[in-house]
């Protein structure tokens, strides 16, 4: 399994993979041809970047079999998705603030992220499983109360598309099953969400067989699986978030009023 890991040195954004403390930094393409510098950064001293820079952040809908029955919602016959803008990433550890437009409720969703690394278009599952570069931790953040505000049009890709609403990081990690993954929430230190990735309606290698067929995927590209139970409002003046998926790590974010 590697971490690979983005971060600013110099104004410039750089990558390179985590090995314990330390970023060992790499020179070339994360997703093509990367090579390691020799150099190596101490974690504790980097400013960390979004893992990626995707050119779309493709986000599920009832992709989880355990909330699905709690909504009373049928298992969709195929993924039900939004794109969120990509101008909406943040940083891992970014503060993000309450946007000056909407005084309604934020809501936190702890989610696995699934990261690109090839060009994906019209594929098998057997070639979709091939294209995924690695998993990370995502915070899909929403105004949820705008979804449904006009009753003649859900405004999901609005809700969703507010800067800072799409943190995700710290790293992208290869080589691991994500059936084995469990995703934890936690809001200002109290466990709100503990769910198994093995829940998916359509786990990883099916999920992106089938968006190929509605849409190329590019290298960077972000895919956000859904989450499950435990989703809920971010109340105080200040709310600090932690999406850990044991084998990725720990996104840690703040929502300031």
């Amino acid at each position: 399994m590697s971490q690979w890991i983005r971060f600013e040195e110099d104004g410039q954004a750089q990558f390179g993979t985590l090995e314990g403390d330390d970023i060992h930094v790499h020179r070339g393409d994360m997703f093509g041809i990367a090579a390691a510098t020799g150099r190596t950064l101490p974690l504790a001293q980097a400013k960390l970047l979004a893992p990626t820079v995707p050119g779309k952040i493709i986000a599920l809908w009832n992709n989880f079999h355990q909330l699905a029955a709690k909504l009373n919602v049928a298992v969709p016959p195929e993924p039900l998705y939004l794109l969120k803008a990509p101008t909406s990433v943040t940083a891992p550890g970014a503060t993000v603030a309450r946007p000056p437009s909407y005084d309604g409720r934020v809501v936190y969703e702890g989610e696995l992220g699934i990261v690109i690394g090839k060009p994906c278009s019209n594929a098998s599952e057997a070639e979709a499983a091939d294209a995924i570069f690695g998993y990370t931790c995502v915070n899909d953040i929403t105004a949820g109360d705008i979804i449904t505000r006009d009753s003649t049009f859900a405004q999901w890709v609005r809700a969703k598309s507010f800067d800072g609403f799409g943190p995700f990081g710290p790293v992208i990690a290869t080589d691991i099953d994500p059936a084995t993954l469990v995703v934890k929430t936690l809001l200002n230190g109290d466990e709100r969400q503990n769910y198994p990735v093995a829940d998916m309606i359509f786990p990883p290698a099916r999920l992106v067989s089938l968006i190929s067929g509605d849409m190329t995927l590019l290298p960077g590209d972000l895919i956000c699986c859904g989450t499950s139970l435990g989703v809920g409002a971010m109340k105080e003046a200040e709310n600090d978030v932690r999406v850990s998926i044991e084998g990725i790590g720990c996104l840690e974010n703040r929502f300031v009023q």
